[in-house]
């Protein structure tokens, strides 16, 4: 009898929790077959409804590229969420830019609210605490996000990026926000201002992205200041300014004095000439997620 009972309570744990796995898939958007990586973290009750995490890729990156460029997975295994990456047309996103997905017309607003619904529905994924973050030209997407579909994200990050001038979308209603940039970053102005030569659209600098967010989410003007040395010993330090509003609602801003076009705590992907310097001051998907398991969407 009590061998019985051991075997059905076996049978019972394999039936109720997974082990961590990867894979991939695809949903069909405005007759675009749009593909993604999803990582379900491990053990895991299948019965929980569990964070959802969307990690956009930076332009020419790929869903595969981004799940280890920057690689939450061992905090997903630690504190239970889903990480999804998708691919964008051609390897970009249409945050308002002239990327190959604006120039197509590419919905990927529209694409990130299908998906959601998808995982939520696929892999039981908590509909109130779904969090994007961005690298690049994925942070202009994860900002236009914040802007267009505030109904379903409950925060966004932005590494690498701020957010496109005069591309018909600014913030509907307070959203939680945190932008990263490094003042060497090569590629995307910290001052804002011309993308680059041609590319014929502008971008909020760093501290005016801030203040755009500020202003949105009514946060008290004086932010508390936090100094980051260079523990690390690779020429860079961090100033985190941290604005809140009355109901706990934060916008936070990280400036990496000498960093680059990089995740921090990542990897040198290209040399110091192209994309500037890494930072290992800061862990940045420790940072991220962090700030995003503070929050979740109202009830309506």
């Amino acid at each position: 009898m009590k061998k019985a009972i051991t075997i059905i309570c076996l049978l019972l744990y394999v039936h109720v929790y997974v082990h961590a796995q990867q894979n991939t898939g695809e949903i069909t958007v405005d007759g675009r077959s749009r593909s993604f990586v999803v990582y379900i973290p491990g053990p895991v009750n299948t019965t929980q409804k569990l964070p959802v995490l969307i990690s956009l890729h930076g332009r020419l990156g790929t869903g595969k590229q981004m799940m280890g460029f920057a690689d939450f997975r061992p905090i997903a295994d630690r504190e239970k969420f889903i990480i999804v990456c998708p691919d964008g047309i051609d390897r970009s996103w249409n945050a308002g830019g002239k990327t190959p997905a604006n120039r197509k017309g590419v919905n990927d607003v529209k694409f990130i609210d299908e998906l959601i619904t998808y995982i939520i529905n696929t892999y039981n994924g908590d509909a109130k605490r779904v969090y994007v973050a961005g690298m690049s030209n994925g942070g202009f997407m994860a900002s236009r996000l914040a802007c267009e579909l505030s109904n379903r994200i409950a925060a966004i990050a932005a590494v690498g990026a701020s957010m496109s001038k005069n591309m018909g979308y600014q913030p509907g209603k307070p959203m939680p926000v945190m932008y990263i940039q490094g003042t060497g970053d090569p590629l995307v102005p910290f001052a804002g201002g011309p993308m680059k030569k041609g590319a014929r659209y502008e971008i909020y600098g760093h501290e005016d992205v801030l203040k755009l967010w500020v202003a949105a989410d009514i946060c008290y003007h004086e932010p508390v200041i936090t100094h980051i040395p260079d523990n690390a010993g690779d020429g860079t330090s961090i100033t985190k300014e941290e604005y809140t509003n009355k109901i706990g609602v934060k916008v936070i801003g990280y400036t990496i004095d000498n960093g680059g076009h990089t995740w921090p705590g990542g990897t040198q992907y290209l040399p110091k000439m192209i994309i500037g310097s890494v930072s290992h001051n800061l862990n940045g998907c420790e940072a991220i997620w962090d700030f995003f398991k503070n929050y979740k969407l109202a009830d309506n």
